[in-house]
């Protein structure tokens, strides 16, 4: 099992350059978890394809149930774990939950956001490809 974060996620459902890195991802370990936030994050990626890529808006409804279809499994860690780590990181409290996630499970977080790498290499890993 792993920990992966929202574009991930989007990099598996929507064709681009990180398609194949995440499909191979999916592949060899196909259990994944993370905060219940992830479908919002994911819901604002793709309403960003619809606004501003002219994502067709029911495709983009598919995709958000093709994602529920992956069953990741939800794991949300406390609050205040979250918040003590964006403030001693300076990242998002929303990026923190990811982290807090993977730490409180012991397993890596899969990612391509550069500051989470950068503050976290304990447990964060880039999506490789």
């Amino acid at each position: 099992m792993i920990v992966v974060d929202s574009n991930v996620v989007a990099y598996l459902l929507l064709p681009g350059e990180r398609t194949e890195a995440a499909e191979r991802l999916r592949r060899s370990d196909p259990a994944w978890a993370a905060p219940s936030l992830w479908q919002y994050e994911l819901a604002n990626v793709l309403w960003k394809h619809c606004t501003f890529a002219g994502l067709d808006t029911t495709l983009a409804a598919n995709l958000l149930h093709a994602a529920n279809r992956l069953q990741i499994r939800r794991v949300d860690p406390a609050l205040t774990e979250a918040l003590e780590l964006a403030v001693a990181s300076k990242l998002s409290a929303y990026d923190c939950a990811y982290v807090a996630v993977a730490r409180q499970l012991d397993l890596p977080l899969v990612t391509t956001d550069n500051a989470i790498l950068k503050a976290f290499p304990d447990v964060a890993i880039r999506l490789a490809g």
